[in-house]
């Protein structure tokens, strides 16, 4: 072996070690006793990204699942058939989420596998099954299921008869579709989440096209159908209408028999003025406005924010008296997805560059990681992911002065490593970089806790690698390493890191510890059989 190769391989696991103990001292004397008695501390995921199970047992096919099959649509040629398979090995994941001694698992329900054709044909009882078996699983690891409605997928039924998002009939579908979760699964379920990040992927769908269903025009992309002016806003109107239809059915006739809450989570880049000047001051709030106020104005306050009002006038959908009494005070917690914080810089006052995203339809405004050169914290090895914590703090406290304290769930935090064949498979599982940022970020939520905010929990992404959308298979965030090709799950130097943290700061489980099944689980290529059942689920 070479000299310096050698001193390498010596010298690494020594340097890992140091590093470890390092952060997690410091973490035992900053974070002892800080965190609230009862906070989750979980993982997070989605059906479409873990489960596989493309079409079995009468899952119909997804949006995702007809976008992800046309050539050139995804980075790497991969799609998520099988993913990391979660649909069948789901009973050997509880067993790693047990070993990382979370107390909570974010995943959400794979609407084409419980509705194959939404509201138009029967109920898939083998999907609901899985999802029982599921969630019975973790409550016997004292582990609180945290289940989201809607992650980006949808079946590819509503797509195909009505146009899906673009349509007010979609209000009904997900109206039913909640309420079949509701009803299957709340006596067990204590958190819901309507729908997950619709500000990212409204305008990934409907302003470039880069989602499906493709729909775009020029000068935003080159899609052969769609409306990027127009039906962004369109899209969003009926999210926000199906949102509130939801939360109306669970605290009407579930919640104060279940006892549990519901809420609304969305993607949440922090933003800071690009200079001193006024106008780049003005621009953070209209940034915050296009980007999250866009949805939550509306849920908390019944109306759109005043910027975007100011910006778009007759292009925003509008309220009736009705609706705007429907919608608002309609969450329990706000969930926030936070990964980077970026500078902007107004574009109304100032030119902007060509093709940065400073159209009037999103907010006439620019963003970036970087200020004459100096980046905005560590920058990664993507565009949208630079290093900068204190973002966390910001954000947190800007929802905390914003919207009266609302409670909030860090729903996901997370650091994305692309995946480089000159890597061995020890430098991916010695994933120092993610121990840092989520230790970073991680104080940060402890910081704002400090401060007065209502913080009740933090989930990482992710526990797997897994699919990560466009980019396939070739990103991890990850907890443990996952060869696709044997689907072997290997613990990260990150995992045993959370763990320790975790244990640290005794993370009290909120399922009773004499109800805990100590056994092991194994992977299970089966799922029990159901009795007959009711095509469709009666509502009176």
């Amino acid at each position: 072996m070479d000299g310096a190769l050698f001193k390498k391989a010596l010298w690494l696991p020594i340097m890992v070690l140091w590093l470890l103990y390092h952060l997690q001292n410091c973490s035992a004397t900053s974070y002892q006793s800080t965190f609230p008695s009862v906070f989750l501390f979980g993982t997070a995921s989605s059906s479409y990204q873990y489960e596989g199970g493309y079409l079995d047992d009468g899952k119909g096919p997804s949006n995702w699942d007809v976008f992800t099959h046309l050539p050139g649509r995804i980075d790497d040629g991969s799609n998520a058939d099988v993913t990391v398979d979660q649909y069948h090995c789901y009973l050997e994941d509880v067993d790693l989420m047990e070993d990382v001694k979370i107390n909570s698992y974010r995943f959400s329900i794979s609407w084409a596998r419980i509705l194959p054709k939404g509201r138009f044909g029967e109920v898939n009882w083998a999907g609901i099954n899985f999802y029982n078996n599921l969630i019975n699983a973790l409550l016997l690891k004292g582990i609180q299921p945290f289940v989201t409605v809607s992650h980006f997928d949808y079946p590819q039924e509503l797509e195909d008869r009505y146009g899906g998002w673009l349509s007010p009939q979609v209000q009904e579908d997900f109206q039913y579709f909640a309420e079949v979760c509701f009803r299957s699964f709340g006596d067990r379920v204590k958190y819901w989440v309507t729908f997950n990040e619709p500000n990212l992927w409204v305008p990934l769908s409907y302003r470039i096209g880069k989602y499906p269903p493709s729909r775009c025009s020029v000068p935003f992309g080159n899609c052969s159908e769609g409306d990027s002016e127009k039906e962004p806003f369109v899209a969003a109107h009926n999210i926000i209408l199906s949102h509130a239809a939801a939360v109306h059915v669970y605290k009407t006739k579930y919640q104060k028999e279940q006892g549990g809450q519901i809420g609304f989570v969305l993607h949440c880049d922090w933003f800071e003025p690009f200079s001193n000047s006024t106008a780049d001051k003005l621009v953070v709030e209209r940034a915050l406005s296009f980007t999250i106020n866009w949805f939550l104005d509306p849920i908390l306050y019944g109306k759109y924010p005043e910027e975007m009002v100011k910006e778009l006038g007759t292009t925003l959908p509008r309220f009736s008296q009705k609706d705007r009494e429907n919608v608002k005070n309609g969450l329990d917690f706000i969930g926030i997805n936070h990964y980077a914080s970026y500078y902007v810089q107004d574009c109304i006052s100032s030119l902007c560059k060509p093709g940065e995203g400073g159209s009037r339809s999103e907010g006439s405004y620019s963003r970036t990681a970087q200020k004459n050169g100096v980046p905005m914290g560590e920058l990664t090895q993507f565009e949208w992911l630079n290093v900068y914590p204190q973002g966390m703090e910001k954000m947190i406290t800007y929802f905390k002065d914003k919207y009266n304290n609302t409670p909030i769930i860090i729903t996901e935090n997370g650091y994305g490593e692309l995946e480089d064949p000159s890597k061995t498979r020890e430098e991916y599982l010695n994933d120092v970089t993610r121990i840092k940022y989520m230790d970073g970020h991680l104080n940060n939520v402890l910081a704002a806790i400090r401060k007065g905010a209502d913080v009740r929990g933090y989930f990482a992404w992710s526990l797997l690698d897994n699919f990560e959308w466009t980019y396939g298979l070739e990103v991890k965030f990850g907890l443990y390493h996952v060869d696709f090709a044997t689907l072997k799950r290997t613990p990260k130097l990150s995992a045993s890191w959370y763990k320790q943290f975790i244990s640290k700061h005794k993370a009290h489980s909120i399922v009773q510890e004499n109800n805990r099944e100590k056994r092991k689980f194994k992977c299970s290529t089966k799922i029990r059989k159901l009795e007959p059942q009711p095509s469709k689920l009666s509502f009176e």
